[in-house]
């Protein structure tokens, strides 16, 4: 197996050194004979050599053009394993069923997740090793985000496993989880409601005001919002992250049920303003990044 150099500082990532920790670890996922799995960052190849002894296909994508011709040498003569060289976020997801497991970078950790989880046919079932602020942030612990009710309409999620800081070189200088994101079948919302619900609940996060009742104040009238507080034990004086995610769906379907069309009309079009209003923000931060150099 030919040498594989550790990885540029401009592709920094934490390697699993242990063969049979990834083993223990591969003994708690659903992967099986069957299945075709990607995996993002390679790196050094450890995942993918016992990811290719459990199921039908691998296919590894690394960015670092070094190591992926080092993997190439490595699993050469392997049919079941892929070499691909580009940047996953670029990379084009199948149409058909398939899984991941990754130990990704850091400092992506939210692009891989909102790729995967957006794709026209997201994975099956994604088990992916990042930062334990991170997996909080999509579980909605111990405050529900924005990021995770977006995501829990359509998959379930869960940390199966917690990781010491000593079983990665270089050493990490946080803590490590393995979270499993699981497509649910079917979603808990139809594909038509779900552009609906996705700009109500953005609508609620990003109206700059100190409570749900002042956020939604224009999708609301005071008669609806004692309903709905009696109806749903829900207390619309709180913050949007002290609400559940079961009672956002419950108050999704009280807009639903009280909305009219005026009330619609405002809340149109959040989800894509703030996104815009990211992309705009990534720009200069790009940008101001370039100037340094």
């Amino acid at each position: 197996m030919a040498a594989i150099q550790p990885r540029s500082i401009h592709y920094a990532q934490n390697f699993l050194k242990s063969r049979s920790l990834v083993e223990r670890l591969l003994d708690t996922c659903d992967i099986g004979p069957d299945d075709v799995v990607y995996e993002i960052g390679p790196g050094r190849g450890i995942i993918t050599g016992c990811l290719a002894q459990r199921c039908r296909k691998v296919v590894a994508v690394e960015k670092d053009p070094v190591l992926a011709g080092a993997l190439r040498s490595s699993f050469a003569g392997i049919a079941s394993i892929t070499i691909h060289e580009g940047d996953f976020l670029e990379y084009r997801l199948p149409n058909g069923h398939y899984k991941v497991f990754a130990n990704i970078p850091f400092n992506i950790t939210s692009a891989i997740v909102t790729r995967l989880t957006t794709a026209p046919v997201p994975p099956d079932d994604a088990y992916l090793i990042m930062q334990k602020e991170a997996a909080e942030k999509f579980l909605g612990e111990p405050y529900e985000s924005l990021y995770g009710l977006l995501l829990k309409p359509c998959f379930e999620l869960g940390i199966l496993h917690h990781f010491k800081r000593s079983d990665f070189a270089p050493g990490p200088r946080v803590d490590v989880v393995m979270l499993r994101l699981s497509k649910r079948g079917p979603p808990l919302l139809s594909r038509a409601e779900m552009p609906l619900f996705r700009d109500f609940v953005v609508y609620s996060f990003t109206t700059p005001q100190p409570s749900l009742r002042r956020s939604l104040k224009s999708v609301f009238t005071p008669h609806q919002f004692k309903l709905l507080s009696h109806n749903l034990n829900l207390d619309f004086d709180a913050t949007p992250t002290s609400v559940c995610f079961e009672q956002w769906l419950a108050l999704y379907d009280g807009f639903k049920h009280f909305a009219h069309p005026q009330a619609i009309h405002t809340i149109l079009g959040s989800e894509m303003r703030l996104r815009q209003r990211q992309a705009r923000l990534e720009k200069i931060h790009r940008t101001r990044a370039a100037g340094k150099w």
